[in-house]
């Protein structure tokens, strides 16, 4: 099989099956981390991937942040196509 080709031949895909949820970045930290709101508390997730700020709706998977899907600018939310 190769790079390619999907390893997934069931309904649900064990290594992807969970979904990315989106958060609010609350705060920024050192080594391209964030806290973020989760809406049930608040977590230590990886921005390293997109350019996110604070007040920006990020969508994360696995701790990771991998897109940008609502930014504030000048305080008005923005919201449109996904950055990543």
């Amino acid at each position: 099989m190769s790079a390619y080709e999907s390893a997934c031949h069931e309904e649900v895909c064990a290594t992807c099956s969970d979904e990315a949820v989106p958060v609010t970045v609350v705060r920024l930290l050192e080594d391209g981390m964030a806290e973020v709101d989760t809406g049930q508390g608040r977590e230590e997730v990886s921005v390293a991937l997109v350019e996110a700020q604070v007040g920006d709706t990020v969508l994360v998977h696995a701790k990771e942040a991998i897109a940008v899907v609502g930014q504030v600018v000048l305080g008005q939310a923005v919201t449109g196509e996904v950055t990543t």
